[in-house]
């Protein structure tokens, strides 16, 4: 058996002892391995003791990997002038020029090990507590703008050599924890480049072209992985536009920006800005000029109300999990917040209040007593737990974390490493000042000008509603949004929630409205418009909850909303003479896409007339189908032909056209090239959109039939072959143009009066109706209020056969079931006209959805709650019970008749 050196037993022992067994005797061993003698002796007389090295290894895996790499870090550490005492930017930089002729070589690799190395002693230092948390952000900024000046200045000179001097002068802001000096120790560097003055460099590239490349030249050896260690990360999100904007700007196109398009929350950013590398002078110029805007002298209400949505913004998205030192409740980002809002109200007045790092900055906010000098000594305490805590979590793998491990064991060796006496002391320390910060946060712009929360409940999703708000008020990443907009939409915001909580589908309805507002463009007109016009505002969010297909028309018509409701004539309901004089140019001109937009926006009429109540269900039949009857006449003039009838069937025939209804015609006459010709360019589709849908399947033979018959053959067809369903089908037959109307009335109603004698006439009705619901499968009979029992299909037969039997001529169900008196009692009339409508309702806000044919109820429970919403019911269980009523009514009637 090999005996145990008197190192190996030293190295067992202290790791025994450390906060992280496993981890320290494998580093000491390898460590041990490559040293040129006795490891053991060599730590005797390290400058810090060799309990600063072992804590090191035991908190930091990324520290002891690099030690176990480099034995000469560990000898160049053991000099007390390194990690004794606070090395300072100068010494730093003068020292990583020493280590290379060429710092650009191999990926800067000269840059990335040095900053390895000094990592390394800063976290050193740190856990051995000879480095305050101010020297210790401190040195870690400095590493960061020595990177960044030293790839800087090798890009700065190669881009000239390449390209000439752009006679301009270029610099990197720097903004967040390295404005303020406060970096921890796997921060993102938050960065803004600005060059002086726009022109050109050569005839061939920009002066803004070249700082570009320069901009891009540091980001990409930024954002490269590399054996010898990564840089930093670097962000450049606070910039102009953030992630949309270019990389770079001049002077004046930051002033422009910052002028017309400088919002709240990018005041309080600039508040830490400074010169990081680059002209200092152009910086100053910056700074100085922009000192109005990042402090203003007299915060207007409207500046206290955005920084108070700041503030509602921040407690909204604290995460689930409540250990999270920075952005948890009470976390470093609130702290920073309360710093950065008293600087930003008083720091005009008090310009020693225009500190860049928190603790700075809370000293003068201690002497100016702008917060109780309590309050002001629990942050401060806070901040430095906080920081102390996050330094602890990172340093382990320089990874960016800010959470308490739920591991038991890692969360031990954290309170271990920090002095705490176990986990739970940690936490409870955590806990308290977390409470104490918040407390105080909640406090900061109270009262009134904070606003009240808005209660975002009523939407499934809570955080994407919370997204598209802001989307509205701040704009896309692609655009952005005017103050004076901004402070428009705050006023409107209250209002547009109001009338989404009273919305069918509020997250829908909120997302179509985010993209109606990018449609139209003109975002602070049209956010005047909703906000003094609540009825307006009103009659959009309705037509969105109510009509998918309505929402695609704004949005991809959106001078369509204004068109219509600035009409006069709004209140006024169009009939065919009307609208065929609307559309006397376009059948003029031959102008088919004409009659296509007209139609279009006329639909859109007719719905908005629908949803803010002008007209009633009936009349809104009527409409559609004056509209489709216009439409189809307008067509037939440029394209048909004057010797053919067009005969309306159906529900067109009976002027009670709906939402997404196909219109049933048929041919009278012998100009088949002119019918088909129609037929093309009713359904053609344009940009335009269509003229119309029609279905042309209920002439003789149906599809098997000739397009086009004569009257004779009509009048052949219906004496010798037709079926009951066909001659059924007359009852709603009305002519509409052409020189036979009068003529194919007479055959019609000769048709269907003959069969009206038949005494088997219902039996045979109703044989009809049962095979048509066993054709249609094994659907839920309850869902289908069209073809299922009690639906609508069985209210317009039993009116159908009725009025074949009692030879009543109305092509429309309603008049029908009114001039049926005395062949059903008034109470059963009444009884059937008002479950019917039921029905057709159902069947119209079905419809309106995606203006489309639609004839059972979703199965879904949560639609059929939209539904009952969007048909203006109480509440479900009231419309539930009115529907099974209405289809109970309407068996119960025609059981009552026809079983006779």
């Amino acid at each position: 058996m090999r005996a145990v050196s008197s190192q190996e037993r030293w190295i067992k022992s202290r790791a025994a002892a450390s906060l992280n067994p496993a981890q320290v005797e494998s580093a000491l061993t390898e460590m041990a391995s490559r040293w040129p003698g006795s490891l053991e002796e060599f730590l005797r007389n390290f400058p810090l003791g060799e309990g600063a090295l072992i804590h090191l290894l035991a908190v930091s895996s990324i520290c002891a990997g690099r030690l176990q790499r480099q034995p000469e870090l560990l000898r160049w550490l053991a000099q007390p002038e390194v990690s004794t005492t606070r090395r300072g930017p100068r010494s730093m930089f003068v020292e990583l020029r020493r280590t290379a002729a060429n710092i650009a070589d191999d990926n800067f690799r000269t840059v990335r090990v040095w900053k390895g190395r000094e990592m390394t002693r800063i976290g050193l230092r740190e856990v051995a507590e000879i480095a305050s948390l101010e020297e210790t952000t401190a040195e870690l900024s400095q590493i960061a703008e020595i990177c960044l000046a030293s790839v800087y200045r090798h890009f700065d000179a190669e881009l000239r050599t390449r390209f000439g001097d752009p006679a301009t002068e270029f610099t990197a802001l720097g903004l967040g924890k390295l404005g303020g000096r406060e970096l921890n120790h796997s921060s993102d560097v938050d960065l803004i480049f600005l060059y002086g003055d726009e022109g050109q460099v050569s005839a061939r590239l920009t002066k803004h072209e070249w700082h570009n490349r320069l901009a891009e030249s540091i980001l990409k050896v930024f954002s490269t992985s590399d054996p010898a260690g990564a840089l930093f990360r670097v962000d450049l999100r606070l910039r102009p536009e953030g992630s949309a904007g270019p990389l770079t700007r001049s002077l004046e196109s930051m002033e422009n920006y910052y002028a017309g398009f400088g919002e709240t929350w990018e005041r309080l950013a600039l508040i830490k800005a400074r010169w990081v590398c680059g002209s200092q002078e152009l910086a100053y110029e910056f700074l100085t000029h922009h000192q109005p805007f990042i402090f203003p002298r007299s915060p207007t209400p409207e500046l206290l109300d955005e920084v108070a949505a700041i503030k509602r913004r921040i407690e909204r998205e604290v995460p689930s999990e409540d250990l999270n030192v920075k952005l948890g409740a009470g976390g470093i980002r609130e702290i920073e917040f309360i710093v950065q809002t008293l600087q930003f109200i008083h720091g005009a007045h008090h310009t020693f209040l225009q500190e860049r790092g928190t603790i700075r900055a809370l000293h003068a906010i201690a002497q100016l007593e702008l917060l109780p000098s309590r309050d002001v000594l629990a942050l401060d305490r806070a901040y430095r737990l906080f920081r102390r805590v996050e330094h602890r979590l990172q340093i382990e793998a320089e990874r960016q974390t800010h959470s308490i491990p739920a591991d038991p064991v890692a969360r031990e060796r954290l309170a271990r490493s920090l002095d705490f006496a176990s986990a739970e002391k940690l936490i409870g320390a955590l806990r308290n000042s977390a409470e104490r910060v918040r407390e105080i946060f909640t406090r900061l712009i109270a009262g009134p000008t904070a606003g009240t929360a808005v209660n975002l409940g009523i939407f499934a999703d809570e955080a994407r509603a919370s997204r598209a708000l802001n989307e509205l008020a701040q704009g896309s990443s692609s655009f952005h949004v005017a103050p004076r907009t901004r402070q428009i939409f705050r006023k409107l915001r209250p209002l547009l929630l109001d009338e989404l909580s009273r919305c069918a589908d509020p997250d829908a309805t909120l997302i179509g409205i985010v993209r109606f507002v990018e449609a139209f463009g003109l975002r602070s007109l049209l956010f005047e418009l909703l906000a003094t016009n609540p009825k307006l505002l009103q009659l959009l969010v309705r037509t969105f909850d109510v009509s998918a297909f309505a929402t695609q028309q704004l949005i991809h018509h959106p001078h369509l909303l204004e068109e219509i409701t600035r009409s006069s004539k709004l209140d006024q309901m169009f009939f065919v003479s009307d609208h065929l004089a609307a559309l006397r140019d376009a059948m003029q001109r031959q102008d088919l896409d004409a009659v296509r937009t007209y139609r279009q926006t006329q639909w859109l009429r007719t719905m908005i007339r629908d949803v803010i109540g002008l007209v009633e269900l009936r009349s809104l039949f009527q409409e559609h189908t004056m509209l489709a009857e216009a439409c189809l006449l307008a067509a037939n003039y440029i394209v048909g032909s004057r010797d053919l009838t067009i005969v309306a069937m159906g529900k067109f025939g009976g002027r009670e056209l709906s939402y997404g209804s196909d219109l049933d015609i048929m041919f009278v006459g012998h100009d088949h090239r002119a019918a088909q010709n129609l037929l093309s360019v009713l359904s053609a589709p344009s940009p335009h959109g269509i003229v119309a849908t029609v279905d042309v399947r209920l002439r003789p033979e149906g599809e098997k039939g000739p397009l086009v018959a004569s009257l004779e053959a009509f009048e052949a067809y219906y004496r010798d072959r037709a079926q009951l369903w066909e001659i059924q089908a007359l009852t709603r037959a009305r002519p509409v143009v052409g020189p036979h109307q009068a003529s194919f009335r007479e055959i019609a109603h000769a048709a269907w009066s003959i069969v009206g004698r038949d005494l088997q006439l219902f039996q045979k009705i109703d044989a009809m109706l049962q095979r048509i619901r066993r054709e249609r499968g094994r659907g839920d009979d309850a869902l289908d209020f069209k073809t299922g029992q009690g639906g609508m299909v069985e209210a317009e037969f039993f009116v159908q056969g009725l009025q074949m039997h009692y030879d009543i001529r109305e092509t429309s169900t309603y008049r029908a079931i009114e001039k049926l008196a005395g062949a059903i009692s008034a109470a059963d009339a009444g009884a059937l006209t008002r479950a019917y409508e039921f029905l057709r309702r159902c069947e119209t806000a079905l419809r309106r959805w995606q203006d489309k044919s639609v004839s059972t109820l979703p199965a879904e429970l949560a639609e059929q709650r939209k539904l009952a919403i969007r048909m203006g019911c109480k509440d479900y269980e009231s419309w539930k019970r009115d529907y099974g009523h209405a289809r109970e009514r309407v068996h119960t009637i025609y059981q009552k008749y026809f079983a006779r």
